[in-house]
């Protein structure tokens, strides 16, 4: 044999080896999946999709009335605060109002950490945190829809308070660092703390929530911070006092583990139980859906939905290994969809709607929807967006990584300091596309602000009358345009998702699509007239 033919069958032997190499790869992933994740079940009926409320809708609790179900979820500092939902089957639900809905409740301003929602006796009560001032207090309404009482407050360390009623008529009151207190409702009066639980180790315990069944006192909680090792634990006692055993299983509710790794929802968390009119057991809770394969989130924390399974005298398992998918496929109740929110406002009636906010209780003033028929008229006050205060700002959730949001807006800056626009915004950070005045003609520029850095597009001189400004998400990217009259829409600006995401500009919510004006630093002269606005899921 030559040297040819030895170099020749050398390769051939390697390339045997190789090929052989990769047929047991990929043998060996096909009889060797993940064992801790669930096998594919590609024939399966999808029943609904998770998150069952999209957009910042964090930290949610639950309750049932009969076959009625109500819901909430935390809202910092947006008002109204504690968005009240509505629902027949656990999986569609309608909002019908605010547990946080005058400025009296919170004269002192609000950042509303999360809530829990209960019934007890013709009467829900709804317990939070206000981190801006006052610590933790209770509201009540006979109607959920509202209205709801002032506030009682009650002096209990930590955030997240629960409520429970004892089968003796007794109330309790128990918040994240595990004191439990008994509490007299009409009053707020405490009795002595006593310290029942230290959770399983996980930081940033958060959100407890006593149950009674079988006889067990069952104690659950929100472990490991709300983010890629949020989860969800659980201990019982024989008595109310303690001491609590942990669940040998805990976390009962997780994706930060194999069987959860690479799901669309991460950081799932902040749960609440609840039995169903059927007996079937459900559990609500928090989880985000990031933008691309790194962790950077824009829609805030959503309002997830799981089945679980609760056994006599056993510990609750979650959709069969504590994980969850956005496409599910148990049985639930009869499903009753609700109808969904017009696409399109024309400004013609004398309220936005619920879903519509504010940050902080706005300057009542500066919004107008009676001053010109058919328009939302905002008068730009001197603060800016980004403090957060009393800045002239309404908008709604951004609730899809796909859309497109567009207003028609009449505005004639009469001094340079003057602007109006449409506006992403997430903590401060914000995206705008805008119309100002410069010298004597009305321009029209995409302002990018994060942080303390400003990015001001190229300037587009106007023709005198309204203006359309649009913009569009494809779930990585922004892009702002505008148009006149009968002309097609013109790009002006393309911007990165990821600078307003949740992991950059910090905090806990979503972004919110809007509208605003303000007079940078001067009260501004201007009305900026908003005929209508459209959101559109794309």
């Amino acid at each position: 044999m030559n040297k040819y033919e030895s170099r020749s069958t050398t390769a051939l032997k390697s390339f045997v080896l190789l090929l052989a190499l990769c047929l047991s790869m990929n043998l060996f992933a096909q009889v060797a999946p993940n064992p801790f994740a669930k096998a594919p079940e590609p024939n399966a009926t999808v029943t609904y999709n998770n998150p069952i409320l999209p957009g910042f809708y964090s930290d949610p609790s639950v309750c049932r009335v009969g076959d009625d179900y109500y819901l909430i979820t935390s809202t910092f500092e947006y008002f109204p605060g504690v968005p009240v939902f509505h629902s027949k089957d656990l999986v569609n639900w309608e909002q019908i109002g605010h547990c946080i809905h005058r400025k009296e409740q919170i004269p002192n301003g609000l950042n509303i950490f999360a809530a829990t929602l209960r019934y007890h006796n013709g009467t829900f009560y709804m317990i939070t945190t206000n981190i801006s001032g006052g610590g933790n207090f209770f509201v009540s309404a006979t109607n959920p829809a509202g209205p709801w009482s002032d506030p009682i407050w009650v002096d209990v360390p930590g955030i997240d308070p629960d409520l429970f009623w004892d089968e003796d008529g007794k109330a309790y009151i128990i918040s994240s660092p595990f004191i439990l207190y008994e509490v007299d409702l009409k009053t707020g009066k405490l009795s002595e703390g006593k310290k029942v639980w230290n959770g399983t180790g996980g930081r940033y315990a958060e959100g407890p929530h006593i149950y009674k069944k079988d006889g067990w006192y069952y104690l659950m909680a929100a472990e490991g911070g709300t983010e890629e090792a949020h989860s969800e634990t659980i201990a019982r006692s024989n008595s109310i006092w303690g001491p609590y055993t942990d669940n040998p299983a805990n976390p009962i509710l997780t994706q930060c583990n194999a069987a959860g790794q690479g799901k669309p929802i991460q950081g799932i968390g902040h749960a609440d139980i609840i039995q169903a009119h059927d007996n079937s057991w459900w559990i609500v809770f928090h989880g985000y859906r990031n933008i691309s394969d790194k962790t950077h989130h824009i829609l805030g924390r959503e309002t997830c939905l799981a089945p679980a399974t609760w056994p006599k005298n056993g510990w609750p398992v979650v959709n069969g290994n504590g994980t969850v998918d956005v496409e599910m496929t148990c049985p639930t109740l009869p499903l009753k969809p609700v109808a969904e929110s017009p696409a399109k406002i024309e400004f013609d009636n004398n309220n936005l709607g619920l879903d519509w906010n504010y940050v902080q209780a706005p300057v009542e003033s500066n919004f107008s929807l009676t001053e010109r028929k058919g328009f939302l008229r905002l008068k730009g006050a001197a603060e800016t967006i980004s403090t957060n205060h009393t800045s002239t700002f309404v908008g709604r959730r951004l609730k899809h990584h796909y859309f497109t949001a567009t207003t028609q807006l009449e505005f004639d800056p009469k001094n340079e300091n003057e602007e109006a626009g449409l506006i992403l915004l997430n903590n401060g950070s914000h995206f705008d596309i805008m119309i100002s005045k410069k010298g004597n003609a009305r321009i029209l520029t995409v302002k990018l602000q994060f942080g303390q850095t400003i990015y001001t597009s190229k300037e587009y001189t106007l023709e005198p009358g309204p203006v359309k400004l649009r913009v569009s998400g494809d779930k990585t990217t922004f892009t702002f345009s505008f148009a006149q009259g009968n002309d097609e829409f013109t790009p002006v600006e393309t911007a990165d998702a990821k600078f307003l995401a949740t992991e950059t500009v910090g905090f806990f919510t979503g972004i919110y699509v809007g509208l605003y004006a303000t007079g940078n630093g001067k009260a501004s002269k201007a009305y900026a007239d908003f005929d209508w606005f459209e959101y559109l899921k794309n």
